[in-house]
């Protein structure tokens, strides 16, 4: 099978997008040579592609960039030389690589496939609600409460986290949690001042979710301090049981990968083999002594 083979079983697998500008295809490589094999990894790190070339497979597929920039090209296109940019390249053209970046199409997919694995893994599938309340989000009810800190506790250890931070009370309760978007600003809802004087964005949605739809706790992917999580931090000081746990962007997603190899292994009928990488934690923790 060549890869160019694998590629259109992917696509074919997924919703078709039509003329949608996405930031998905081949970053790197020769899509019509055999594929000897395929890497499923979040992120292709330098780390990711040494065990790749470990295993001898030739095919990473990946949903978060390649570069360091956000656009993701193909080329160094920053207006300075970088040197780490050109030995990781170096190294994927060296050995002969392939690099297909599977965003945009994953998130298309109904249901969601980064989150379809991440929920799956966790073993919280099955409590994922019907009506999704928060908006841009998935939310979870579990069938009895947990604490805050046996949540955390899963969270490391089903992704494989070094540590986490996180805000409220860790001995709190917790029935109903949801993944959010993005807390940045102008993240899936401008921001922007109404007629009457009002203002909406993301973070006042969420508020409101939070606020109206019993959710106790989220986990987003990125965050800033000074919306949601200011309003959490002050709703616990009088009192309140909200939270908000933080593992990371790649953390928050990384199971989604896990779960791409098991549909890529069904997908190419077993003829090349699949492997999933694990990126591993980008962050490590020190505690004040």
């Amino acid at each position: 099978m060549k890869i160019q083979e694998v590629i259109d079983r992917l696509m074919a697998y997924h919703p078709d997008l039509g003329d949608a500008e996405t930031c998905d295809g081949i970053k790197f490589g020769d899509a019509q040579v055999a594929c000897t094999g395929i890497v499923s990894a979040l992120i292709p790190t330098v780390e990711v592609i040494k065990q790749a070339i470990s295993l001898g497979a030739n095919l990473l597929i990946v949903h978060e960039p390649t570069s360091y920039l956000t656009p993701d090209w193909s080329e160094w296109r920053a207006d300075f030389d970088c040197q780490v940019y050109d030995e990781k390249i170096a190294l994927i053209q060296a050995h002969q690589l392939v690099i297909f970046r599977d965003h945009d199409h994953m998130h298309a997919h109904q249901p969601d496939q980064i989150f379809t694995g991440v929920l799956t893994y966790l073993d919280w599938l099955p409590y994922l609600t019907a009506t999704q309340t928060v908006p841009f989000g998935f939310t979870v009810e579990f069938p009895e409460s947990k604490t805050l800190h046996a949540i955390n506790q899963e969270l490391m250890t089903k992704i494989g986290m070094n540590g986490l931070r996180y805000v409220g009370n860790g001995q709190a309760r917790i029935k109903k949690l949801a993944f959010v978007g993005h807390l940045f600003p102008d993240a899936f809802i401008p921001q922007q001042e109404k007629e009457d004087g009002t203002w909406t964005d993301y973070a006042t949605e969420l508020i409101k979710s939070m606020a109206q739809d019993g959710i106790e706790c989220i986990i987003p992917g990125e965050v800033v301090e000074w919306t949601v999580l200011s309003y959490i931090r002050d709703a616990n000081a009088q009192g309140k049981n909200l939270a908000c746990i933080n593992p990371g962007h790649f953390n928050w997603e990384e199971l989604g990968a896990k779960y791409a190899a098991a549909w890529l292994k069904e997908i190419t009928d077993g003829q090349v083999p699949v492997t999933y990488m694990a990126t591993g934690d980008l962050w490590q923790y020190q505690l004040k002594q």
